[in-house]
């Protein structure tokens, strides 16, 4: 009797785990055509249609039929072979996550976030902090309630950094951005005493657009993303989006006097792009078909920008491919010149706009300030004066206003506290991974030849294949035996940058 249970429990499990994959397919699709160019007039429409599929969404995840075979198949997890073990535990986490909130203080929430947004955006228009606090100040209360309701050990932040990054904490994080302040606040420092003049005028000639597009298919074919199972469009912000192993669609964004900009932006989201496309094709029905976090996934698309695209044995040999494609534009621009250029080191207020070095300095300031907001030992009026001394600590520079500054970003507006940290950890994940993946590939030969088919099928192997069926931290092991070590993250800065900067 228990056994024929369970097999009926785990055949509703899979009906209701494909009805969800089908509902986020569909809303995925609005979301992808509201980006790339459907009529603003149908935002109305695409808004219901996305709030209706929605409550689709919350009814087949809580249920009382659900909450029956879910608490069956918790107690027998077992005698579950282990992609079934793993959609169930990520099922109940994510079924004990909407239902511990009462459901009228979910909804209020959804229309205060909402709502914050559009001051938030107003705020940063007008430059003015105080039309924002007493939004972030009511957010910032309903999260610590939530929170209470939720249940979490330690510091209260835990619960929020795991949302993104599974099995990350506060003591962790702590001092991955210890040993980041010990290390590249002093490198930034030499490099800046240098006063060292690297030019990047050529970088900002006119480049067509539809010629910046033909560069960035050449680069994606040369990455080794399959256009064929994919789409690249272009929208305001690049992203990308994995709806199926069979359908994994990026955009970048293309500026005409500005040539490096989407040729990064395309080599960042194509490594997302081609972890998203190598799944095991045994997870394609399951919701385990995506990437294990935030941080894991930021590293596949770091890995390709900065360790892969950004490397002097890269652009060694695709220099001479964008002098064909620009000939004029880069006539008298050598390997050397285009390198530095691409990787000049500019301290800037604004966290998009960072260099490679001093982007995870940007990350520290969010982190340090989310931290203190959470435990209360800042208080939401202070931000400003707060956010200032921090940049002005770790950059060097000061902003002149809130909308250079602490309005600079939406995510608070939105309630993701917790969600910046996994922009730094996913660089250093990159780099750990990149140093182990160097032992056993000449990494620097193969992207002198634009070979990228080694590098990207050991990544495959090593990292993709499993999608969500690993945690970070198991994952993060089994590649190179040990935890997250911002060490590799380090070295690697430190090695790149004093080589750039003759230090």
């Amino acid at each position: 009797m228990a056994i024929h249970s369970i097999h009926d429990a785990i055949h509703r499990f899979e009906e209701s785990q494909s009805k969800i994959k089908a509902l986020n397919y569909a809303t995925s699709m609005l979301f992808w055509d509201a980006s790339t160019g459907a009529p603003k007039s149908g935002a109305d429409a695409r808004s219901k249609s996305i709030g209706t599929m929605s409550g689709f969404l919350y009814q087949l995840t809580v249920n009382e039929q659900i909450k029956e075979d879910l608490t069956l198949l918790m107690a027998n997890l077992e005698s579950l072979d282990e992609i079934k073990r793993v959609s169930v535990i990520e099922a109940k986490r994510e079924y004990d996550k909407l239902t511990k909130i009462p459901m009228d203080e979910f909804q209020a929430y959804n229309e205060l976030v909402s709502k914050s947004a559009m001051v938030w955006e107003e705020a940063k228009e007008k430059s003015d902090f105080k039309m924002f606090e007493p939004y972030l100040e009511k957010v910032i209360n309903m999260l610590l309630k939530f929170a209470d309701y939720r249940g979490f050990e330690g510091h209260p932040y835990n619960l929020y950094i795991d949302d993104f990054e599974p099995g990350m904490s506060v003591d962790q994080l702590n001092v991955f951005f210890d040993t980041l302040r010990a290390r590249v606040v002093p490198l930034l420092q030499k490099i800046m005493d240098k006063k060292r003049e690297i030019p990047t005028d050529f970088l900002k000639k006119n480049y067509p657009k539809d010629l910046q597009d033909q560069v960035s298919r050449q680069l994606l074919s040369l990455m080794k993303f399959d256009l064929e199972r994919g789409l690249l469009k272009e929208s305001v912000h690049p992203f990308t989006m994995g709806v199926d192993i069979d359908d994994v669609r990026l955009t970048t964004h293309y500026y005409e006097n500005d040539l490096a900009s989407a040729m990064l932006s395309t080599a960042h989201e194509g490594g997302h792009a081609i972890y998203e496309q190598n799944i095991d094709r045994k997870l394609q029905q399951t919701l385990l078909a995506t990437g294990t976090s935030n941080g894991i996934h930021e590293s596949q698309s770091r890995l390709y920008e900065n360790n892969f695209c950004k490397s002097h044995a890269f652009i060694s040999y695709f220099l001479p491919y964008l002098k064909s494609v620009f000939p004029e534009q880069l006539k008298e621009v050598g390997v050397e010149t285009f390198y530095k250029g691409l990787n000049k080191v500019e301290p800037s207020l604004i966290r998009i706009e960072a260099d490679e070095l001093t982007y995870s300095l940007h990350i520290m300031i969010r982190y340090e300030i989310e931290l203190g907001l959470i435990d209360g030992t800042i208080k939401v009026s202070e931000l400003p004066s707060v956010w200032n001394q921090k940049v002005k600590d770790y950059l060097g520079i000061v902003p002149s206003n809130d909308a250079e500054g602490v309005l600079q970003d939406v995510h608070w507006s939105e309630g993701l506290f917790g969600y910046f940290p996994t922009y730094a950890l996913g660089s250093a994940y990159a780099a750990q991974i990149a140093h182990y993946m160097g032992k056993e590939i000449d990494i620097e030969d193969c992207l002198s030849k634009g070979d990228f088919e080694p590098l990207t099928k050991w990544l495959n192997s090593k990292v993709h294949q499993y999608g969500a069926l690993k945690k970070p931290n198991e994952l993060i092991e089994l590649i190179t035996g040990e935890r997250l070590n911002s060490k590799y993250y380090c070295d690697y800065l430190e090695e790149k940058f004093s080589k750039v900067y003759e230090l």
